[in-house]
């Protein structure tokens, strides 16, 4: 009988890479991996990896046997959320991950819906780029996160994951010292979140639309800061409307034909779940008036 423990960890070999990467992702040393790996493949009795020297890739068994381990882990979903249908009333940790700027505009409204319907849930909320989600939800480290992607950085689909269609749709703003457009901008110093953010990516493909590529000045993942520096005339931004809440004198912001949607992410099979469908459901409410749910 295979073990379903390490049948999740073959399945985040497949979907991280490497044996140090699963470590980091479920806590374990790479050492506990690659043992809990070389089991599996005894219980399996053909061979799952591939070892080349430091690197590790997957045999066509062990390719094949990931996609039954994620049709296996999605039915234990959905069976967790049966049996929470089954007990009275919701009760108990809600993990939720979700980016800065929804976290101040959203999150708040909420949990005060949430506390209102169910007053024994207990929603805990971590910030976290959606570029790390998806390692997190499936590391079991939250049920629940706010996604979201840009017209320039369409969203690819993750294995072992679920969307929701887009809950709320903002337009994106030039922070800037006076009116203009984003190719007006070649010359000017640039203000990006961090590398490896999809805020950073979305900014830089943008300029690429525009003719250039932007010269970065400041790297910074925390909108009110960027405002501030754009005040300061530190450089222009790509903000988004949840974002521009409150912006300093001096900072003109220029509608520009971009969006950034969001939507709410979940292990596959936990859609029915009545903590994941009571979130959902108190951030349909909590969206505030203007942002549209499909634009």
């Amino acid at each position: 009988m295979l073990d379903v423990r390490r049948l999740r960890l073959l399945r985040e070999l497949a979907h991280l890479g490497t044996i140090a990467a699963v470590a980091e992702a479920l806590s374990f040393s790479p050492s506990a991996v690659s043992q809990q790996l070389s089991v599996l493949e005894k219980e399996a009795g053909v061979p799952l990896l591939e070892r080349t020297g430091r690197r590790v890739a997957l045999t066509p068994a062990g390719r094949n046997l990931v996609r039954h381990a994620e049709a296996v882990l999605a039915r234990l979903e959905q069976a967790d959320a049966e049996l929470a249908h089954a007990r009275q009333g919701l009760a108990g940790p809600l993990r939720i991950g979700t980016y800065p700027s929804a976290a101040r505009a959203i999150i708040p409204a909420v949990l005060a819906e949430l506390a209102g319907w169910h007053p024994d849930l207990e929603p805990m909320v971590t910030e976290v780029d959606p570029a790390a989600v998806a390692a997190a939800l499936r590391a079991g480290e939250l049920d629940i996160a706010l996604v979201h992607e840009y017209d320039l950085v369409p969203a690819d689909p993750e294995p072992g994951l679920a969307v929701t269609r887009p809950v709320f749709t903002e337009p994106m703003y030039l922070a800037a010292r006076k009116p203009g457009t984003v190719a007006e901008q070649r010359t000017a110093p640039w203000i990006l979140s961090p590398r490896g953010t999809l805020c950073h990516t979305m900014a830089v493909r943008a300029c690429e639309s525009a003719g250039f590529a932007p010269r970065i000045r400041h790297q910074i993942d925390d909108f009110t800061t960027v405002l501030a520096l754009v005040a300061a005339g530190q450089g222009v931004a790509l903000v988004p409307h949840l974002g521009t809440a409150q912006p300093p004198p001096g900072v003109v912001l220029t509608r520009l034909p971009m969006y950034r949607r969001t939507r709410a992410a979940f292990r596959a099979g936990a859609g029915s779940h009545p903590a994941i469908s009571a979130f959902v459901s108190a951030l349909h409410t909590a969206v505030p008036p203007g942002l549209g749910g499909n634009s």
